[in-house]
């Protein structure tokens, strides 16, 4: 991996989003649906899981750098769609 890569302001932007994104997902998977109200929520083992998911995207952001895109936190290489976008009559 570059070191140039990791300096990269798109790269980071990338791997935040992606940190953001798994923690907001397991906060809400330990919130659930079985807390009937924010005081009953155990809000310590939320934060915990919701932390952990964020230091492991950024892992996984981290070892993606090597093999992935070079400008961004992905693993895939090619950035364009896999099917040309869709044409009508009225689509320009």
């Amino acid at each position: 991996m570059s070191q140039r890569k990791l300096l990269n302001g798109q790269y980071w932007g990338d791997a935040a989003e992606r940190m953001l994104r798994a923690a907001g997902s397991a906060a809400l998977g330990v919130i659930g649906s079985g807390a009937v109200g924010i005081v009953d929520i155990a809000w310590p083992t939320v934060g915990s899981v919701a932390a952990g998911a964020a230091a492991v995207s950024l892992i996984m952001s981290i070892v993606a750098g090597a093999g992935g895109d070079p400008g961004t936190a992905g693993f895939t290489t090619n950035s364009t769609p896999p099917h040309p976008p869709a044409r009508g009559p009225y689509l320009a």
